[in-house]
């Protein structure tokens, strides 16, 4: 009992049953990160100069396909799970989505429509790099309830208990694990997001770097995660596929990272699309400098 007392506990259910119907906690958490992934894009979108409304029409798209993709890269390289049950490649609800897979995907999804639609490729992906990483940090607590994607046993205070049954066969002796959902929410949260948006406030980003900087950084919390997880599949020299993929996207997004910054293309700001408290008082400086470049009345007299 003083064990699980200073520990976090899994949740008992991760469902809520209205009648017939049954709502998954996991499919609502994505669902809220999708969303809030789409208005912060949007916003962002319209601050950088463009057409809010081409967002919607791309995310669109964009999700359905990224889900496709996701679901694909888990089916792909979890084909065990599925033995005797093939329908249950469907069951999203269950978990199992390769992140990856469901960037690419969306990412590739929304490249083309923004080249097709005439958009601003390089806006949108900025603007996605910061709705992005929240959506993940949402999604991620639907492993949560699922007691799913937890690293490897520990005796920490913040360590996971998981119920026997959701335990690996060489793990079973153990009651608590990394809660590594936990940690790469925060990853997002506390690093991410804010040297993405700190480093655009002191106007050291150019066009196209958000993102790239996005890649780098969810790459490098990937790969520290990847080496806590237990459910991978496949290893190679030690490091999972997903950590591979880390790798991979660390490098490419440093070399995107200079190739942008070497660009020197600046970031463009509408200060419209701005919060009140953000926007630059143009005009109020403008009336102040004309009314300093009036001339002063002689009051000496004739």
């Amino acid at each position: 009992m003083n064990l699980l007392l200073a520990t976090l506990s899994s949740p008992t259910r991760n469902v809520i049953e209205i009648g017939p119907l049954t709502i998954h906690f996991y499919g609502i958490l994505i669902a809220i990160g999708v969303i809030v992934a789409v208005l912060v894009t949007r916003k962002r979108y319209e601050v950088f100069g463009g057409d809010g409304t081409l967002v919607d029409r791309v995310a669109i798209w964009a999700v359905i396909v990224g889900f496709l993709g996701a679901r694909l890269g888990y089916v792909t390289t979890h084909t065990h799970t599925f033995e005797g049950r093939p329908w249950a490649v469907f069951y999203i609800w269950e978990g199992g989505l390769a992140l990856y897979g469901g960037l690419l995907a969306g990412a590739l999804t929304a490249v083309y429509l923004m080249h097709r639609w005439k958009g601003d490729m390089f806006a949108f992906a900025d603007a996605a790099a910061v709705g992005v990483p929240l959506a993940q940090a949402i999604g991620r607590w639907g492993n949560y309830f699922n007691q799913e994607l937890f690293g490897t046993p520990t005796d920490l205070p913040w360590g996971l208990y998981i119920a026997p049954e959701n335990r690996p066969d060489e793990y079973l002796q153990y009651d608590t694990f990394h809660p590594t959902f936990l940690y790469e929410s925060l990853w997002n949260l506390v690093i991410v997001v804010p040297a993405i948006l700190i480093l655009e406030r002191m106007g050291k980003l150019y066009k196209g770097a958000s993102f790239a900087l996005y890649v780098v950084l969810y790459g490098i919390g990937r790969f520290i995660m990847e080496l806590l997880r237990t459910d991978t599949t496949f290893r190679f020299l030690g490091l999972s596929r997903n950590g591979w993929v880390s790798l991979l996207a660390v490098v490419g997004g440093l070399i995107a990272l200079v190739w942008l910054q070497r660009r020197r293309e600046p970031q463009e700001v509408n200060p419209e699309a701005r919060p009140p408290d953000e926007a630059e008082p143009a005009e109020a400086d403008s009336d102040e400098a004309a009314d300093s470049s009036e001339p002063v009345p002689d009051d000496t007299g004739s």
